[in-house]
């Protein structure tokens, strides 16, 4: 197991969700994203999102980030209520409380493993030195130390997820939101970000949401949830 001795415990968010209706509009009229949606996942809880494409599970996880803004329906992260947060307070919500991890990694392409971890507490206002000194602490966590001058087209997958999970935990967020992470990596790879994803909520306890197509992935959650025609289906 990757050691995680030098990640803070900062604690869990919980989150509440009532009646989440979000709509698009295309080329063919509306189309219902998401429709009268409630959850509830206690502070450090583990669940699984899944369902077929179009469902609507990523655009659950953009509103539970703030990247998108509420429509109709309530989500609470916390003591925070998403719908209450606007401008420099919604920036601080994304950057403080939530980490995203995506499938395609989101890594820059002509930064190093280390730049590329820093990237996210440029932000958070860190200075130079403590931004470089934490990157390496996280890298040396996720088992990349040596490849902290890599740039991610010389990195693997499995490699390129790893740096992309110590960005995302660079500001020490109590939500983490994985959507697909292991979806471009072969089986071997897959178990390994797994384990990276539940040592770093065991060791910090965080909650951790992710959203996924494998059964595998789904089944190492404590709760899952699944999602058809944005609906919850049992």
């Amino acid at each position: 197991m990757i050691p995680l001795a030098s990640l803070p415990d900062r604690g869990a968010s919980s989150v509440t969700v009532r009646g989440l209706h979000h709509t698009y509009r295309s080329g063919h009229g509306e189309v219902e994203a998401l429709r009268d949606l409630s959850l509830d996942i206690p502070s450090g809880g583990y669940v699984a999102l899944m369902g077929p494409s179009g469902a609507g599970k990523s655009t659950f996880l953009s509103l539970l980030g703030g990247l998108e803004p509420l429509q109709a329906g309530s989500i609470r992260v916390g003591d925070r209520e998403l719908a209450d947060l606007t401008g420099d307070d919604l920036a601080a919500y994304r950057r403080e409380t939530v980490g995203f991890v995506f499938q395609h990694y989101g890594l820059v392409s002509v930064l190093s493993a280390i730049e590329n971890v820093e990237l996210s507490m440029v932000l958070s206002r860190t200075g130079r030195s403590q931004r470089r000194r934490r990157a390496l602490d996280l890298l040396g966590a996720v088992g990349l130390a040596a490849r902290r001058d890599h740039r991610p087209a010389a990195l693997s997958g499995g490699e390129r997820q790893r740096v992309a999970i110590a960005r995302a935990i660079a500001n020490e967020p109590s939500l983490l939101l994985a959507d697909e992470p292991t979806g471009n990596l072969d089986e071997e790879a897959t178990v390994s970000v797994l384990a990276l994803l539940e040592s770093i909520r065991s060791r910090t306890g965080c909650t951790l949401l992710v959203v996924t197509h494998n059964h595998l992935v789904a089944d190492r959650a404590t709760t899952r949830r699944r999602l058809v025609d944005g609906r919850w289906v049992t």
